[in-house]
């Protein structure tokens, strides 16, 4: 028996880890969904990879809307049947201001994509996958470093990095009887366009301005595509991947 096409979406697929990880799994024979909010640069991925036009999509999505996302999520399954894994990685963060001089609506906005996001596609995905045959398939939330520790004036982005975790122990849970797996991924530093400020000196938890070191966003996508192909019966439930001497581990 011929071995079945794996189908992902990847959300915020445009840039930086997002676009890394959608070229990744392309290459590597997946048909993918690449979501973001502007289609030029989802095309511009799908022309990077070589891949045949019949493996990709670029589907205009906004992760807060969930009329958006359920469009995104009908497209797949009319397209190509079955959902087998989804990266939740679009992301947005606030002014690094002092939080008490954020606003109602900078907050409301890195929670709605950050963390309503990566809720609705958990929803729709868990729809697909439990009404598939086979049944089942696979999860991947972005993390970040910061669902474990906050930079300064990052309150906004900090707390939803904090409920991914929640979301993600509570899909492992409630996605168990289903077959459907769910892991986060928490990456430091990796060189995209979001984090090229760090070459340059970012804030400290002491107030000082110091450069930190930065890994090839590479090494986070071919992570992703590790979990990608295992197995169901296996899951990383939680995979840290950094920048080997970023100030994170111990005193900084």
């Amino acid at each position: 028996m011929a071995t079945q096409v794996k189908v992902a979406i990847v959300t915020g697929a445009g840039t930086g880890i997002g676009k890394a990880t959608a070229v990744t799994l392309l290459k590597a024979g997946y048909r993918v969904a690449l979501a973001g909010r502007r289609p030029e640069p989802l095309a511009a991925a799908i022309a990077e990879s070589g891949v045949p036009a019949d493996q990709a999509l670029a589907v205009s999505t906004d992760v807060a809307n969930p009329d958006s996302v359920n469009a995104l999520f009908d497209k797949v399954k009319a397209t190509w049947g079955r959902l087998d894994v989804i990266f939740n990685n679009a992301g947005v963060g606030a002014p690094g201001i002092p939080m008490e001089d954020l606003t109602y609506e900078q907050w409301k906005n890195v929670v709605d994509i950050n963390l309503t996001g990566p809720f609705l596609c958990t929803q729709a995905a868990i729809r697909i996958m439990k009404d598939q045959t086979p049944q089942g398939g696979r999860i991947i939330n972005n993390g970040s470093i910061s669902a474990h520790a906050p930079r300064p004036n990052s309150a906004p982005y900090t707390s939803t990095k904090h409920a991914i975790t929640g979301l993600t122990k509570s899909t492992s849970l409630d996605g168990r009887k289903y077959n459907i797996a769910c892991s986060q991924i928490d990456i430091g530093n990796a060189a995209t366009e979001m984090t090229a400020r760090m070459a340059k000196g970012i804030i400290q938890a002491n107030g000082e301005i110091a450069v930190e070191p930065q890994m090839d966003v590479q090494h986070v996508a071919d992570a992703i595509l590790h979990i990608a192909n295992l197995p169901l019966e296996s899951n990383v439930q939680f995979m840290t991947i950094m920048a080997t001497k970023m100030p994170y581990v111990g005193r900084g």
